[in-house]
């Protein structure tokens, strides 16, 4: 159970036929108008379902509900694409009983094409008037957003009387500041607007900001958390938080499993960075090199590539400061490779997921990157349109 374990919500997933012979067209319904927030990609060249969700939300924290569709991303779609994003909501709008200016609209799938608004019309209406609460319900919608993902993406958190629901799509195209992915959060908490709005962003930044897949931006990411307050409990705002936070990344290691063509899943904690957003963007730069990335692959104790990728930042570092360990055992340390059993190690990381820790030696700077080895599973798998 993932949007729908939350009290006050209800969720479908349906085939409207923009994908053959899968589901791809999903609603979220709050019982009525619920404090509402997002976190959308910083790409320029933003999607029609982005634009219009950012404008509706400057105008209005309240929504009712939110409807997605897989299959077509609505992207590089000009004003037809705009056009498209509104009928969408309105549609649900209709089926809902309320203004159009109360549903937001996803979208994700190939860039260029336009909607097939013939099959994607009747898909919101059918999928409005299957709407439950269900576990089945939030599983099928959940199924419903994927693209090229293999598996369903969902998470819960219960705490004191109040719970937060996630789920997400994304297995490629993922970097920080999001990408190709979409995540839609539900809580029955009671909580105000601009306290959502500030928790899902920390939470966002933890955790699907600090995700690294490809190192390419996408069009259409988009995070969006929903609060219908049926709980009827203020909850405790670090407890909150630390909820948001848990599900976000959860949801974030889920994709990182699940990514295109890769093997592995690995862990990099940078510390001794000046503050935190130096020690992310220390890490977010490890993990976008390719040589790196292709080291993980092979389980090459490679620390020379990850010195090289940190001496690339624009942010000062001193090699003789810097501690490298995989998986708890130092290799490079002030300025030069340390003795350790090689033949241990690689033998320890050969397979399967591991993690390193970066010590800059600099500052109280800390922050946690993943990201996956880079296989040739990968190139073929994105040597093809997707």
């Amino acid at each position: 159970m993932s949007v729908t374990a939350a009290i006050g919500f209800s969720a479908a997933g349906v085939a409207a036929g923009i994908k053959p012979d899968a589901l791809d067209v999903a609603v979220i319904v709050a019982d009525a108008p619920s404090p509402t927030a997002g976190v959308f990609t910083l790409n320029q060249a933003a999607a029609a379902p982005v634009v219009l969700d950012r404008e509706s939300l400057g105008r209005s924290a309240l929504k009712r509900g939110i409807v997605i569709n897989s299959g077509c991303a609505n992207a590089a779609t000009g004003d037809q694409g705009i056009a498209n994003g509104v009928a969408m909501a309105g549609t649900l709008a209709d089926q809902i009983g309320c203004e159009r200016g109360d549903v937001l609209v996803s979208s994700t799938g190939t860039i260029g094409p336009q909607l097939p608004m013939d099959l994607v019309l009747p898909g919101i209406r059918s999928a409005a008037s299957r709407r439950s609460p269900t576990e089945e319900s939030a599983t099928l919608a959940a199924r419903a957003i994927l693209t090229t993902d293999s598996v369903v993406k969902q998470s819960v958190v219960r705490s004191n009387g109040w719970v937060v629901g996630g789920m997400s799509k994304g297995s490629g195209m993922v970097r920080p500041n999001m990408a190709t992915m979409l995540a839609f959060l539900t809580t029955d908490a009671l909580v105000e607007p601009t306290v959502l709005n500030d928790i899902l962003r920390a939470a966002v930044e933890v955790s699907f900001n600090s995700l690294n897949i490809d190192g390419c931006e996408s069009t259409n990411d988009s995070v969006i958390a929903m609060a219908s307050g049926a709980s009827h409990i203020v909850p405790d705002h670090d407890e909150f938080a630390a909820a948001m936070e848990e599900v976000c990344r959860d949801l974030a290691l889920q994709m990182a499993a699940d990514a295109e063509g890769t093997s592995r899943v690995v862990t990099i904690n940078l510390t001794g960075g000046a503050d935190d957003a130096d020690s992310r963007a220390l890490g977010r730069t490890v993990a976008d090199s390719a040589l790196v990335r292709s080291s993980f692959y092979g389980g090459d104790v490679n620390w020379g590539r990850i010195l090289g990728a940190l001496g690339t930042s624009a942010i000062d570092i001193d090699p003789g400061r810097i501690t490298v360990e995989y998986e708890g055992v130092v290799v490079f340390e002030r300025g030069m490779g340390a003795g350790f059993d090689e033949a241990a190690l690689l033998e320890t990381i050969e397979t399967g997921d591991f993690s390193i820790t970066i010590d800059m030696g600099s500052g109280d700077g800390r922050a946690r990157v993943v990201t996956t080895d880079l296989t040739p599973e990968y190139v073929a798998f994105n040597g093809e349109r997707s």
